[in-house]
Formats: structure tokens, C-alpha cells, sequence
């Protein structure tokens, strides 16, 4: 796993979690707020922010999300008010780039005759002004710019607002917990909160996987996250943390294939469900469309599933990019198959923070997914790994459509709530690229697909039959036991 991160918010971030990870292996944690915002921000003069006082004021709120954030809001995604504080509210702004033309564009596009002109220059009345953004593109000199919060640009379910004192608020009836904010917030002050004292707990109480085995799950994402080690040697660094056995959640994707193939049969128009956020864009956004969702469980599920099939008392612990895992866990529907989520941020902050290094290590292989599981980490993989397994199945008519982004998401579910879509399978992805540019990646590269493409290639099977078979036998054995 690499030592670079993409920001510099990443890396607090991290430093933070390997902090906390170290207090909870010493049995310290009763000292955590004390001595990590020290260590993290000796002083005495301030590295980030206005002053030492505040710089471990955010720390401490920082150490807070890292063991577990405010449990009685079930949002993964939330704001850490007091680092939220820097950016510009002020929405359109009109720079000194403004001639005073006579052309007037600005003024004669604005819907709502919010701008006037005042001395020769464009003046905005903000009460006025709802920010449609036409009058920067009227503008012959762009000399109006839309100042608004990276966040709330990120946002594109609009679920983030600024309240009275300046900071971000999030509305979970419209957040979707795709994670864009965290990624995309300057300061770091919107961040996913960490299971990662539960998954501490679930390793120590197993003794060394003598009361209970423990399983990772991991995403077929990681494989553009190791930079300076291979794939097998971070799966042994994993084992080295006190996992049982690593498992490719790619195994499930194999099995979803197989199963949205024959459920598209069925019901000729469908959605995929692997994405829990576009699932939740599609239940909140579009609520009329949610009878095309595929009744399938996302690939982490059905790895799961699988797994306790044949080791009832095992605990499962996924390991992703996204933050949108840590909803989906939690959900009723995924009847308790995961027992707890880490992002591969966490995973590297796990790693060091038992001095462990993935270079040093001898190799432990993957070898339980095929081609077409495997690519699910990119856009267009689902859509690629159906139409193959529909041919195999003699399943014809599928007509997809790939969306990267919620933006491309809702212009194609638009088409289909106004039965104006031409295709019939929509394979959704809440990030842009899809899981390879998760929001809770450590490394975010064009890099990350050219890795995905190789990985499947490297997969010892082409085909989804041996994973096929090997979910109709876990049925058949749970029947036989039942």
C-alpha cells in the first residue's frame, strides 16, 4: 500500500487513525484525547490553522469521527463544525474583470433581474440572485464566477446547505452517503467516521481466531492502491493483522452476474443494485423507478452470505473505497452479513500502526473470482460482465447504459421515468470512474483502471462457473442442514 496520498487531508486523517489504533492495542484509549492532538501538533506555532489551540481543537473532533462519530446519527458521512469555517459563502461574485460593456448580457439573461448596472459595472442583488450560474456564461470577459463551497458542488444529490454560523449541514433525507464531500472538502471538514475500534474488538475477542474465524472481504479496488508491494503482499499483510482469510468480493460479483442475467430475463427493464449509493439515489430521487432495481445483494453481501454459509460463526469484516459500505451494512436487507467495514485509508493506517510493511512480506494469492467479477471496480464492468454471461445463458435483448457519476445517473433515469430511454439495463455508479475512485481511496489515478483491466486478466478463470457452482452448493448444504 503506498505511503503518498493524494492530499494532504488525507494524510491528517490518517495520522489520526494510526494514532488511535496504537492507544487501542496499548489499552490507552482513555488518553487519546490528551496526547494525539500533541503528538499530531507539538507546536508551539500553528502548521495549518490560526493557532496551536485550534489546530488540536480539530484533532480532538478528528479523534472523535476515528472512534465511531455521534452514534445516534446513522449517517456514515458527517461535518466536524468547527474545521468548517474557511471557505467563501458569497455564491455569484462579480470580479474586477468587469468592463461595463454595453452589451449588458449579464443583466439581460438573468432570469430573475438580479443584476443591474451601477456606475458602469454589474452589480448582484443577492436577494434576488437563486445562483443559476447564466449570467457567468453570458459574460464575454467571464468576469462572474460562482463562488460556491467545493462541497456543495460535489454534492450532486444537493443534500448539503450552510447554516447560520457558516458550516455545512447535511440533510440525510437527500444524502445518498456517496462520500464526494469528503474527498472534495479543502479542509477536511466532512469525513466519513471509522469502525475501526469495532473491527479492533472483533479481532481480539476471537483469540487469534480460536472462538470464531475472521474473514476479510476485500474490494477488487485495492489492486490500485499498491504502489510500493504487490496485491499477494498486502493479502498477507491483512492476514498479519489477525484475519483468518482474505476473500475477493469479486466471488460475489460473479454470483450477482449470474443472477441480474436471469433477473433481467424476468423483468426485461432493470437497474443494478451494487452501488448503494445509486440504489439510495434511485429510493430517494426517483421512488417510481425503485421496482427496476435488481432484487440481488451488492457483491460484498453475497460474499458474505456465502462465507457464513459454510462457517456460521464467522465474522466478516469488508475492506473498500467506499463510504457508502458503512450505510449499506447497517441496512435491514443485508440481514447482518457483514459485521463491519474499513476503508483502505484505514487499512493502511491499520498496517502501520502495527509496523507491519507489505514489501517485506512473501505473497499470499487471490485466486477466487473470475475476469468479469474482478472488473466490477470499474464503470462499464457490470455492464460488460452481463452481457457476457447473458450470451452463456442464451439470454438476448440487452440494450445498457453505463453511468459514471450521479450526474450521468440522473440524466438517464430522467429518460426512463419519462419512458424516453432507449436502453433497458442501467449499470449505476455513484463515483465518476466507479470504485476505483472511491472517495475513501488513498490514491485517486487514471492509473487505478489500466491496474483493475490487468487484474482480471490475471484471474485463473474466464468464467463465472466455478463461482456459480459454488453458490448453488452453499444452497444445497444450508438446505440438507435446515
Amino acid at each position: 500500500m503506498p505511503r503518498v496520498f493524494d492530499t494532504n487531508v488525507q494524510f491528517i486523517k490518517y495520522n489520526v487513525l494510526k494514532e488511535v489504533i496504537k492507544h487501542a492495542y496499548a489499552d490507552t484509549l482513555e488518553d487519546v484525547y490528551m496526547d494525539i492532538p500533541k503528538t499530531i501538533c507539538p507546536g508551539p506555532k500553528p502548521q495549518l490553522r490560526c493557532c496551536i489551540y485550534k489546530e488540536r481543537a480539530i484533532i480532538q473532533e478528528r479523534i472523535k469521527m476515528a472512534m465511531g462519530g455521534d452514534k445516534s446519527n446513522p449517517n456514515p458521512v458527517q461535518v466536524i463544525d468547527i474545521a468548517c469555517d474557511e471557505c467563501p459563502v458569497s455564491g455569484m461574485l462579480v470580479t474586477p474583470a468587469c468592463r461595463g460593456c454595453l452589451m449588458h448580457a449579464c443583466a439581460d439573461v438573468c432570469p430573475k433581474n438580479a443584476i443591474t448596472i451601477v456606475n458602469h459595472k454589474a452589480t448582484i442583488d443577492k436577494s434576488k440572485c437563486i445562483e443559476c450560474g447564466k449570467c457567468t456564461k453570458a459574460c464575454p470577459y467571464g468576469a462572474i464566477i460562482a463562488q460556491h463551497r467545493p462541497c456543495i458542488q460535489s454534492c450532486k444529490p444537493k443534500a448539503i446547505s450552510i447554516n447560520e454560523q457558516g458550516s455545512a449541514m447535511i440533510n440525510n433525507d437527500k444524502c445518498v452517503s456517496c462520500g464526494a464531500c469528503i474527498y472534495k472538502c479543502p479542509f477536511g471538514a466532512i469525513q466519513d467516521k471509522s469502525l475501526i475500534l469495532d473491527i479492533i474488538k472483533i479481532l481480539k475477542e476471537s483469540e487469534n481466531n480460536t472462538k470464531y474465524r475472521v474473514y476479510a472481504v476485500v474490494a477488487p479496488a485495492i489492486v490500485g492502491q499498491c504502489r510500493d508491494s504487490t496485491l499477494p503482499q498486502v493479502v498477507t499483510a491483512i492476514k498479519k493483522l489477525g484475519f483468518h482469510q482474505v476473500v475477493e468480493a469479486a466471488l460475489g460479483a460473479d454470483i450477482t452476474l449470474y443472477k441480474e442475467a436471469n433477473e433481467w430475463k424476468e423483468k426485461r427493464i432493470m437497474t443494478t443494485s451494487c452501488c448503494p449509493s445509486f440504489v439510495a439515489f434511485i429510493e430517494k430521487r426517483y421512488p417510481e423507478l425503485v421496482k427496476y432495481i435488481s432484487s440481488s445483494p451488492s457483491p460484498m453481501i453475497e460474499t458474505a452470505q456465502l462465507i457464513k454459509r459454510s462457517d456460521p460463526t464467522a465474522k466478516i469484516v469488508f475492506i473498500g473505497p467506499c463510504a457508502s459500505k458503512k450505510m449499506e451494512y447497517f441496512l435491514e436487507k443485508t440481514h447482518g452479513a457483514i459485521d463491519t467495514v474499513m476503508s483502505f485509508e484505514e487499512l493502511q493506517a491499520f498496517i502501520d500502526a502495527r509496523d507491519i510493511n507489505p514489501a517485506e512480506l512473501e505473497d499470499t494469492p487471490l485466486n477466487n473470482a473470475s475476469f468479469y467479477g474482478r472488473i466490477f471496480a470499474k464503470s462499464g464492468g457490470i455492464t460488460q460482465g452481463v452481457q457476457e454471461v447473458a450470451k452463456d445463458l442464451g439470454v438476448e435483448g440487452i440494450k445498457p447504459c453505463t453511468m459514471s457519476g450521479l450526474d450521468e445517473c440522473n440524466m438517464a433515469l430522467a429518460k426512463l421515468k419519462a419512458d424516453r430511454a432507449v436502453e433497458n439495463f442501467f449499470e449505476g455508479m455513484a463515483c465518476e470512474g466507479g470504485c476505483i475512485n472511491g472517495p475513501l481511496s488513498i490514491t485517486h489515478s487514471p492509473r487505478n483502471v489500466v491496474d483493475v483491466d490487468k487484474y482480471g486478466k490475471e484471474a485463473k478463470e474466464t468464467k463465472i462457473d466455478n463461482s456459480v457452482s459454488l453458490y448453488k452448493l452453499s444452497l444445497q448444504n444450508l438446505a440438507k442442514e435446515q
